[in-house]
C-alpha cells in the first residue's frame, strides 16, 4: 500500500469525523431557540422547564454514544472498520434530517437518540482505523489530526447553525408530521454534507489488514493494560471533556440570557474555540519532548483552562468573553492531543481498544457536562464556570504530577 493510498484513506476518515462533529455542533447555537419553539408548541412555557430540556437534549446524544461505542468497536473487530463507519454515517444523515424536520420535542428526542446510537461508531472506529494503517512513529501526529478534525467540526457546526438559522428564506411546508422551514436549513445542509462523505467512504475507503488476534484474547489483554497510569489518563479525559461540554451548553444559555448575544454571536464564540483548538493541536503534538515534556504540557493546559473558567463570569464585555474563550481553547488544545498520544502508547498492540475506551469515557463527560451545567445554572447563572474551574485546578495539582511514571514507561 503506497503512501498516496494511505493518505487518501486518512483523509476520508478525517472527513467522516469532521462531518459527525459538525452535526454535533450545528445544534448548539440554535438549541435554546429551537427547543423553546418546540416546547411552547408542546405546552411547556416555564423557563426552568425549557432549560431542563436543553440540558437533556444536549446530554442524551453522548449518553447513547457511551452505551454503543464499545459495541461498535467490538463489531468493527469482527466485521471490519469500513462497514461500521458506513453505518455510523448513514444513521448520522437520518438524524440530521429528522432534527431539521421535527415538529415536537418528542421527535427531537428521537432524532438525538438515533444520532447518538449510530454516530458513536464513527470517531472510535475511525481512530482505530487510523491506528491500524499507521506505525508508532506516525500515529501521534495522525491522531492529533483526528483531534483537528473534531475541532474544525466544532467550528463548522456552530457557524452553519448560527448563520443558516438566520436566513431570510421564508417558507413553511408540512409533510405529515414533518415541517420544512428556515430552522431546517442548517440541519439539512449538514445532512447533505454527510451524504457526500458517505459516498466517498463507500467508494474509496478499504478495510485495513486484519490483525491475527483472537477477540477474546484481545479483550483480556486490554483489561491487563488498565493500570494506574491509564486510569489517571482516562480521568483526565473525563474532566477535560466534562469541562468542554459544560462550557458549550451553559455558554449558549448564558450568552442568550445574560450577554444578550444573537445566534451569530454565539456561533462566533464556538467558532473561536474550535479554530484555536484546530490550529494549535498539531503544533503542541509536534513539540520536542526534550524542550517541553508531555507532562508539562498537560499541567500548563489544565492550569490555563482552569484560569479561563474562573475569569469567565466576572465581566460581560464582548471582547473579554471572546478572549477567555480563546484562553480556554488554548488550554484544551494543549491537553487533548497529548492525552490521545499517551493513551495510544499505553499498549501499542491494542491502541484501538484503548482509544475506544477513552471515547466511552469522553461520552460520560459529554453526558454529565450539560446536566451538571444546567443544574448549576439554576442556582446562579455564573455558578458553573468557577465550579468547573475548581475541578480543573484540582486535576492540575493532584493528578498531572502523578503521571511522571507514565512518561517514562512510554519511552
Amino acid at each position: 500500500m503506497g503512501n498516496r493510498e494511505i493518505l487518501g484513506r486518512i483523509i476520508i476518515v478525517l472527513l467522516s469525523i469532521f462531518v459527525v462533529m459538525s452535526g454535533y455542533g450545528v445544534l448548539l447555537p440554535v438549541l435554546p431557540y429551537y427547543t423553546e419553539r418546540l416546547a411552547l408548541k408542546s405546552g411547556v412555557v416555564a423557563d426552568e422547564d425549557i432549560n431542563y430540556h436543553i440540558g437533556i437534549l444536549t446530554s442524551i446524544y453522548p449518553f447513547f454514544q457511551l452505551l454503543f461505542a464499545v459495541v461498535w468497536g467490538k463489531l468493527s473487530d469482527r466485521f471490519g472498520r469500513k462497514l461500521l463507519i458506513i453505518m455510523g454515517l448513514t444513521g448520522f444523515v437520518v438524524m440530521q434530517a429528522l432534527t431539521g424536520l421535527a415538529t415536537s420535542l418528542t421527535m427531537l428526542y428521537m432524532a438525538r437518540i438515533l444520532g447518538g446510537i449510530f454516530s458513536s461508531s464513527v470517531i472510535p472506529v475511525g481512530n482505530a482505523y487510523l491506528s491500524d494503517i499507521t506505525n508508532s512513529m506516525q500515529r501521534r501526529k495522525v491522531l492529533a489530526w483526528s483531534g483537528v478534525a473534531v475541532s474544525t467540526g466544532v467550528i463548522a457546526g456552530p457557524m452553519i447553525g448560527g448563520y443558516l438559522a438566520q436566513t431570510n428564506l421564508h417558507f413553511n411546508t408540512s409533510f405529515g408530521h414533518l415541517l420544512l422551514d428556515k430552522f431546517s436549513v442548517p440541519f439539512l445542509a449538514v445532512a447533505l454534507l454527510g451524504v457526500l462523505i458517505l459516498f466517498l467512504t463507500i467508494g474509496w475507503l478499504k478495510n485495513p489488514e486484519r490483525r491475527n488476534l483472537d477477540i477474546l484474547q484481545e479483550v483480556q489483554q486490554s483489561r491487563l493494560s488498565i493500570r494506574l497510569d491509564f486510569i489517571l489518563l482516562l480521568l483526565m479525559s473525563l474532566v477535560i471533556q466534562l469541562a468542554v461540554t459544560l462550557f458549550e451548553t451553559v455558554f449558549s444559555v448564558y450568552a442568550k440570557d445574560v450577554l444578550t448575544f444573537t445566534t451569530s454571536q454565539i456561533g462566533l464564540g464556538f467558532m473561536l474555540c474550535g479554530l484555536i483548538m484546530a490550529a494549535l493541536q498539531p503544533l503542541f503534538a509536534s513539540l520536542d519532548e526534550k524542550k517541553l515534556s508531555i507532562n508539562t504540557q498537560l499541567f500548563i493546559g489544565f492550569a490555563i483552562a482552569s484560569l479561563a473558567m474562573f475569569a469567565f463570569s466576572f465581566w460581560t464585555h464582548n471582547l473579554f468573553v471572546y478572549a477567555m474563550i480563546i484562553v480556554f481553547a488554548v488550554g484544551g488544545a494543549m491537553v487533548t492531543p497529548n492525552l490521545i498520544a499517551m493513551i495510544s502508547f499505553i499498549d501499542k498492540n491494542h491502541t484501538g481498544a484503548n482509544l475506544s475506551l477513552q471515547t466511552s469515557v469522553n461520552s460520560i463527560g459529554q453526558v454529565l457536562g450539560p446536566i451538571l451545567g444546567i443544574w448549576l445554572y439554576t442556582f446562579g447563572k455564573s455558578w458553573p464556570y468557577p465550579i468547573i474551574g475548581t475541578v480543573l485546578l484540582l486535576v492540575t495539582v493532584l493528578v498531572v504530577p502523578r503521571l511522571k511514571s507514565t512518561s517514562k514507561k512510554r519511552q
